[in-house]
């Protein structure tokens, strides 16, 4: 225990102290994120601050140096990543660059690495295989989380929070489950980002950029399925309301882009944290009432994991309803789309 305390201790410390460099680098080189009609900065802010989350993860790993063949495909993977987020804040990639390359990443981490789900275990007994398509879910999955934690990097300090927290939930879940590997990787990462935020927390000095976010993103998308794949099907929803804000965001966005008739990988202003801001939030409120989100997913996936499977149903049930509340309530995907507001109207009229 006090060895993984100074780990996390040391990547805390070579992250804070390695961000104000690359801040210095940045400007130096002229990497900064320019403002836009999408974004909430006045000012260029430099940007490759995931580089620093990087190698801060990376110092950690030489000191613990696991050696499995699963590790050193995951690892490649990263290094991939690192380099296609880095390139792309340098020369901005097209999205179909951007998406194949994550593809092969994926595919990598599933052929060599090992990683797939290959069946869950259903609640009222038997199994559900996947098969074939498991290789196509992993991949899926992976390519999905990656670009989500990215979607949510619109604030100051909003991707690093939300992914900080996800790590810890991952973390401590791991610890309950005797998953040493997965514990470690999540401590590791979380520790890094966190020195990171210091510096990134609104009003930001740096942003993480592509870099970063798909690091994270990356990162975040293995190790759930490391520490959950192969479980009861309750379980397994657990690492879906860990990364509930960011997979909730996505999907809407698909939603809404496809009833607008708006190719799916086509930006818009339309996210959360757009929303919360345009109905009058402050930029720092829109990040903390982000944060408390994400924060009640993560309570919501320890307690998933604890009751029962009609616990974990009214769980599900009641998650799904506050996105709903939020979704109408933010017009998230339209004015008209209410139909949760038109069911509560029809029943107030009937009584």
């Amino acid at each position: 225990m006090i060895n993984i305390t100074l780990l996390a201790f040391l990547c805390f410390l070579i992250s804070f102290l390695i961000t104000p460099l690359m801040i210095k680098y940045s400007k130096s080189i002229n990497a900064t994120d320019r403002p836009n009609y999408r974004k909430m900065h006045a000012k260029p802010i430099p940007t490759l601050g995931g580089v620093a989350i990087f190698l801060s993860f990376i110092c950690g790993l030489l000191i613990i140096q696991p050696v499995s063949e699963s590790h050193q495909a995951i690892i490649f993977g990263a290094i991939i990543i690192v380099l296609l987020g880095a390139a792309d804040d340098l020369y901005d990639l097209s999205p179909k660059i951007k998406f194949l390359v994550q593809l092969i990443v994926a595919t990598i981490v599933v052929l060599w690495g090992g990683l797939q789900v290959e069946f869950i275990n259903l609640p009222f007994g038997g199994q559900l295989e996947f098969g074939f398509t498991s290789v196509i879910f992993t991949i899926l999955w992976i390519v999905g989380i990656t670009n989500a934690i990215n979607l949510i990097d619109g604030l100051d300090g909003l991707a690093a929070g939300v992914s900080t927290i996800a790590l810890f939930t991952i973390a401590g879940m791991a610890v309950i489950m005797g998953n040493v590997y997965v514990a470690t990787m999540a401590l590791i990462l979380f520790f890094s980002t966190l020195g990171f935020l210091r510096y990134n927390f609104y009003p930001a000095k740096i942003f993480m950029g592509d870099t970063g976010a798909l690091f994270l993103g990356y990162m975040i998308s293995v190790l759930a399925l490391l520490g959950f794949k192969n479980v009861a099907v309750v379980s397994f929803i657990i690492p879906i309301f860990i990364l509930g804000v960011p997979i909730s965001d996505t999907l809407i966005a698909m939603i809404r882009r496809y009833i607008n008739k708006q190719p799916l990988s086509s930006p818009d202003s339309s996210h959360l944290h757009h929303r919360l801001v345009k109905s009058g939030f402050s930029h720092r409120q829109t990040v903390l009432f982000i944060y408390l989100l994400s924060t009640m997913f993560s309570l919501s996936a320890v307690f998933f994991s604890m009751t029962t499977v009609w616990g974990s149903i009214l769980i599900f049930a009641i998650a799904v309803l506050t996105v709903q509340l939020l979704v109408e309530n933010l017009n998230m995907i339209g004015n008209d789309f209410k139909p949760l507001t038109r069911f509560f109207k029809a029943l107030r009229h009937k009584s």
